[in-house]
């Protein structure tokens, strides 16, 4: 039996989609801020510390609670949508850049999943948001204080953001799959999650510091997107900031694009 609230939802759209959720009376909605689309008349927005999974504890608790959520680059507070009506009356929350909206039943994956610290987009009240700290990662890039991700935990249902498109892969016990660290969206807690030094690769800069990837190993279920936030947005800066080539303006002109390997 669900301790979390259960809803209903609906997914509209393609590249920009976002969640449609449909609340009884009494249920309720967590979101952050900045996720909301649109509600009924009925429902009552309220702002909470934290996610509010853990009404029971005291005031300093929901702070110290609520405050770890800064280390994700997360807001201290979230949004409650609450339905206070008579019937059914529904919420929606929109994804804020181009990709997929992915639901997770966190019932079916043992109550928890870990994702990227931006990926969360809203989810059942309950489902508690907090922070999974990897500390097995090398000292080379992390100083060995580990890597900071995001973890869902509950039985209700959460839904995360990804970029681009995305897809599922399912590992079997022992099998190994190596990724770029933005390119992962969310793992179950089954998957044993490390970073991997692979030397001899020369960087954009050609400083010899070589990359870095994630390494997952099974048994369990991996989300993979294929256009992280951080890599549109370096693209975006890269030809829309004051530093970048005007294309109309460039001496080299498509030769320069073709150089750059983004074609005519």
């Amino acid at each position: 039996m669900r301790t979390n609230h259960e809803i209903d939802y609906k997914i509209y759209g393609e590249e920009m989609q976002y969640v449609e959720v449909e609340l009884d009376p009494g249920e309720t909605a967590i979101a952050e801020s900045g996720a909301f689309m649109m509600m009924d008349d009925g429902i009552q927005m309220e702002t909470i510390f934290g996610d509010g999974a853990k009404a029971q504890t005291g005031f300093l608790g929901k702070l110290m609670s609520a405050g770890k959520r800064i280390l994700t680059g997360e807001s201290l507070f979230m949004t409650a949508f609450s339905n206070v009506g008579q019937g059914k009356k529904r919420v929606s929350f929109a994804s804020p850049y181009p990709g997929k909206i992915i639901p997770l039943d966190l019932m079916e994956f043992g109550g928890k999943i870990v994702a990227q610290k931006d990926s969360f987009l809203c989810a059942a009240k309950g489902v508690s948001v907090g922070i999974e700290f990897q500390r097995k990662l090398g000292t080379g890039l992390f100083g060995g204080e580990g890597f900071i991700m995001q973890k869902l935990e509950g039985d209700g249902m959460a839904f995360v953001h990804a970029g681009g498109h995305v897809f599922e892969r399912v590992l079997q016990p022992g099998e190994f799959l190596r990724i770029d660290t933005g390119c992962l969206v969310a793992y179950t807690q089954t998957v044993d999650y490390d970073i991997q030094f692979v030397g001899g690769i020369k960087n954009t800069l050609f400083g010899g510091e070589g990359l870095f990837f994630a390494t997952l190993r099974g048994p369990g279920k991996v989300w993979i997107q294929t256009l992280p936030i951080s890599r549109l947005a370096g693209r975006i800066l890269t030809y829309g900031g004051p530093r970048g080539r005007k294309e109309e303006g460039s001496i080299l002109g498509g030769l320069g694009n073709m150089l750059d390997g983004d074609g005519w």
